[in-house]
């Protein structure tokens, strides 16, 4: 289907309905082509009607704030559904837990963690992305993982029937979820346990610290490009490690490169397109398995057509 025969095709909405959106200018990366539509729901009740009434045949990508994405040149076909406003709301939810929408920063939800003296949010200060992002992956960084703080989801499946996931539903193993991948999250539940607050926000500052001291953090970046591979099969070295041995800390392609602060970041100089940056990560990883014998696994999610 065309963009606009898609456009044509979807239902009227609350939110709003933008065609040929460019989505690199909603990606960290700042890559990639255009949706044929972007959908910005007005809330959970727009969302799920409109789920509904569109046409099976019209694929339908949920994103996040796009920091831990890679949108081809070709851009994505269907309609991307992007959540804001009032799915980014937190609040307390009793003795303990946080409610927080998908669209929530994870930053952010470790702020109100903080502020409710709630201690076991903190990694989620040194995680880019927002909440919905961090179910699909099991997201996590220094020492804490999703998993770790995890109650219950709500979401919505392709024909906007509701669903409420435990943790047994999820299936959370390393940097992944074994969920239904059709799902789009709505909010979900959090717990973690008292604590100091002063306690919990020096750990918070040191974590920010690390990663500013670490990280490319003021680039064009997705994050961490690959997941650390099975100590087992790669000798207890970590996806940067390899990434060193096989000399591509620096390297490049036109402007995507692998980073000198931190090799498992791919960068964005400026003019990069997105098959720059997916070629580069190639071929490191071929350069890996060839030379290391350990394949390398991508964690930047790649979207769209070639």
């Amino acid at each position: 289907m065309s963009p606009d025969d898609v456009l044509a095709a979807l239902p009227p909405v609350r939110g709003k309905l933008a065609p040929q959106a460019a989505l690199r200018d909603v990606t960290w990366l700042r890559v990639g082509g255009p949706a044929d539509v972007l959908f910005l729901p007005a809330d959970e009740e727009d969302l799920a009607a409109f789920l509904k009434a569109t046409p099976a045949e019209i694929p339908v990508t949920p994103i996040g704030v796009g920091s831990n994405l890679l949108v081809r040149d070709g851009g994505i076909p269907g309609v991307v559904v992007r959540l804001a406003g009032p799915f980014s709301k937190i609040a307390p939810d009793g003795p303990r837990r946080l409610r927080a929408g998908a669209g929530a920063l994870d930053a952010a939800v470790s702020k109100a963690a903080l502020a409710e003296s709630l201690t076991g949010f903190e990694f989620l200060i040194g995680v880019p992305g927002s909440i919905g992002g961090a179910l699909r992956m099991n997201a996590g960084a220094y020492g804490g993982e999703t998993a770790g703080i995890f109650v219950e989801a709500r979401a919505l499946d392709r024909a906007g029937a509701p669903a409420v996931l435990s943790k047994s539903d999820m299936g959370f193993a390393y940097r992944s979820s074994t969920a239904p991948s059709d799902l789009i999250y709505v909010e979900a539940v959090f717990e973690g346990e008292p604590g100091d607050p002063k306690v919990i926000g020096a750990r918070m500052e040191d974590i920010k610290a690390s990663r500013e001291a670490t990280q490319p953090i003021r680039e064009r970046t997705g994050g961490s490009t690959f997941k650390n591979p099975d100590p087992a099969l790669s000798g207890g070295r970590k996806a940067w490690q390899l990434i060193d041995a096989v000399g591509g800390r620096g390297r490049s392609i036109g402007d995507a490169q692998f980073s000198d602060q931190h090799c498992n970041f791919l960068i964005n100089r400026g003019a990069a397109t997105a098959a720059d940056l997916e070629a580069l990560g190639e071929a490191v990883r071929a350069d890996v398995l060839s030379q290391e014998g350990v394949e390398l696994n991508w964690e930047i999610k790649r979207l769209g057509r070639v």
